[in-house]
């Protein structure tokens, strides 16, 4: 029995069927798949595994990190909204990144 929430997240992920063929037959998901079938952003080479992680961490790294998190407030926000309610929380995450902007330069 799948735990962590799996039973919840999977068939929204990847459908209600790919979920139920992953959770009975347990077959070995290769990254390539989990990629096309969107469970993971990107999948990359052993050997350009280690330069990959680095380049986006310092991305990350020298980016707007108060914008990143109302990002990530947002997206995680959506499954559970209506689309009038998203539309209304994408205004106040924006509104709040423009007074905290606005106070920064101040």
């Amino acid at each position: 029995m799948p735990d962590s929430g799996a039973t919840f997240f999977l068939p929204r992920l990847v459908g209600t069927a790919r979920a139920m063929g992953l959770a009975l037959l347990a077959e070995p998901l290769s990254a390539e798949r989990a990629e096309q079938w969107g469970l993971i952003w990107k999948a990359v080479d052993d050997e350009r595994l280690a330069d990959e992680a680095l380049a986006l961490a310092r991305l990350l790294a020298t980016g707007p990190t108060k914008g990143y998190g109302l990002l990530k407030k947002g997206l995680y926000a959506s499954a559970a909204n209506s689309l009038d309610a998203q539309l209304d929380l994408e205004r106040d995450l924006q509104r709040e990144r423009a007074s905290a902007r606005t106070i920064a330069k101040a």
